[in-house]
């Protein structure tokens, strides 16, 4: 029991004294002090703000000036750390040495959905192409691309007519290589 009155005793001294600083009523607070509690505030701001990883961004205060460096994933999310700085109390200015970096996770996703619309566009063209050619049974023709590599299935009448579906593809834009799994039809 006599333990635990001291860490009460301090626990609310602590959350009195921080209030205090919050609000500016401190009877003679240092200037560390008060820089402390506004970087306190500038950092709980970013955190509830939800839009940043705080883990990123740094926050350095010298009397009432806040420094902000690090790194947000947006120009916007760069101006609204500055302005959510800004807004509060004891702040003087804010300099922003935020960087703006892309997220590695989202160039990777960009690549991939490229990657997908270039098979898309080329998938339409072979069977456009099959089913514009006369003399080609193209609609039993199944045709699937990935990164560039064109998997031909299906069942064709003749090795002749084969050979001009694998070369129809092949000569499609943008395809690397062409795999058949074409089987005659005797």
């Amino acid at each position: 029991m006599k333990r635990i009155i001291p860490a009460l005793t301090m626990t609310v001294m602590t959350v009195f004294s921080t209030s205090l600083l919050a609000e500016g009523i401190s009877a003679s607070p240092t200037q560390s002090a008060t820089d402390d509690a506004i970087a306190g505030k500038v950092e709980a701001a970013l955190l509830f703000s939800g839009q940043f990883d705080t883990m990123d961004i740094r926050t350095d205060v010298s009397k009432g000036q806040v420094i902000l460096t690090g790194k947000v994933n947006s120009e916007v999310n760069r101006e609204l750390a500055q302005e959510v700085a800004a807004s509060l109390d004891g702040v003087v200015s804010v300099e922003n040495k935020l960087d703006v970096v892309k997220p590695a996770l989202l160039e990777g996703d960009l690549v991939t959905l490229l990657h997908g619309v270039r098979d898309a566009q080329m998938v339409s063209l072979i069977r456009t192409q099959l089913l514009l050619e006369s003399g080609l049974s193209g609609d039993d023709i199944d045709v699937h691309a990935l990164r560039g590599i064109v998997t031909l299935t299906g069942k064709v009448e003749s090795l002749t007519e084969r050979d001009l579906i694998i070369a129809i593809a092949k000569n499609t834009d943008d395809v690397v290589d062409v795999k058949s799994e074409l089987s005659v039809d005797s």
